[in-house]
């Protein structure tokens, strides 16, 4: 049976030094506000699709740790939520609970803007960043989307504020969809990571189970497919998995849990078309990552409340 938390891959031959030193390895965290763009960028520097994507806020609501092995350094990079400052629900105070506990365990922290922006959001995670506890840890400001900036001599009056803003140990523009820039970046963090013997094996891409991936597809789909019609207060819980022939095929049964009667409706849409689809691109994707056939049973349930109930958060896995 395969080793539930590694998948292999292979890492672009141009991060790979010319020459051996001793191991470093540390914990990284990256942090910005929702929708900045943290997942994309976790998933690029890991080389897999290990945290979810999509345009609706507070995609990320757990801590999902990615794990890359360049050369002599090992990177151990932590996707967190993006830090909620508009909601007073048990749900946001959960998710700002795993930023501010995730900060305090690592070693270097990647605070990711966009290229050119910043804005009230931005500056509520920055003062996370500069408070007593954190003041010590190196932080590097990763602009992203610079694709997205149409004169890049615009950029030089906006680092100027940037630097007031912080004492950033560095700067680094760049695109979370250009290998290039992702390569670079690994040579910019290595000298920040201790001297220190490797975590994980070096084949390894996270210590998440293929469990929780299993959800977390499911969650993307359901948002990806749904768009702004569902309200952020969904998730997904695994409610049966086996796994059948050696670890070749998967039974799967999962709960779609929503607040109200007419979230369900949205997603079970019209004759079911809407679930149907929602499962078939979630196993579709399962079974690229697992490497096995999958068999996926979805329901939707209804719990009102949810949402804002610290009982219902803890059963559902949430911090």
């Amino acid at each position: 049976m395969r080793d539930n938390r590694r998948v292999e891959h292979t890492a672009p031959a141009s991060t790979e030094p010319a020459s051996a030193g001793p191991q470093r390895c540390g914990l990284i965290a990256i942090v910005g506000r929702p929708n900045v763009g943290k997942s994309t960028l976790m998933n690029a520097l890991v080389g897999q699709k290990i945290s979810i994507t999509s345009n609706k806020a507070q995609t990320t609501r757990h801590r999902v740790t990615g794990v890359r092995t360049v050369g002599e350094a090992q990177f151990i990079f932590v996707d967190t939520p993006g830090f909620q400052t508009r909601h007073a629900a048990a749900l946001n105070r959960s998710l700002n609970r795993a930023v501010v506990g995730t900060l305090s365990d690592v070693d270097l922290v990647l605070f990711l803007v966009e290229a050119g922006r910043f804005g009230m959001d931005d500056a509520k995670v920055l003062s996370l960043l500069q408070g007593e506890a954190l003041k010590h840890k190196p932080v590097v400001l990763v602009a992203n989307k610079l694709d997205n900036v149409q004169r890049r001599s615009d950029l030089l009056p906006w680092l100027k504020t940037m630097q007031e803003r912080h004492h950033f140990a560095e700067y680094v523009p760049m695109s979370a969809h250009k290998a290039a820039d992702v390569d670079r970046l690994f040579g910019i963090l290595a000298p920040y990571l201790p001297e220190q013997p490797w975590y994980y094996e070096p084949d390894m891409l996270t210590d998440r189970s293929e469990k929780f991936l299993a959800s977390e597809i499911i969650r993307e789909k359901l948002f990806r497919l749904t768009g702004d019609e569902l309200p952020y207060t969904s998730t997904v819980v695994i409610d049966k998995w086996e796994e059948e022939e050696g670890g070749l095929r998967r039974r799967i049964s999962a709960s779609i849990v929503v607040e109200r009667d007419a979230h369900k409706g949205m997603i079970i849409g019209n004759q079911g078309e809407r679930l149907k689809r929602i499962g078939s691109e979630a196993r579709q994707e399962m079974e690229r990552l697992m490497e096995a056939k999958v068999f996926l049973e979805l329901w939707v349930k209804v719990r009102s409340g949810w949402a804002d109930s610290e009982e219902h958060l803890r059963s559902y896995g949430y911090e």
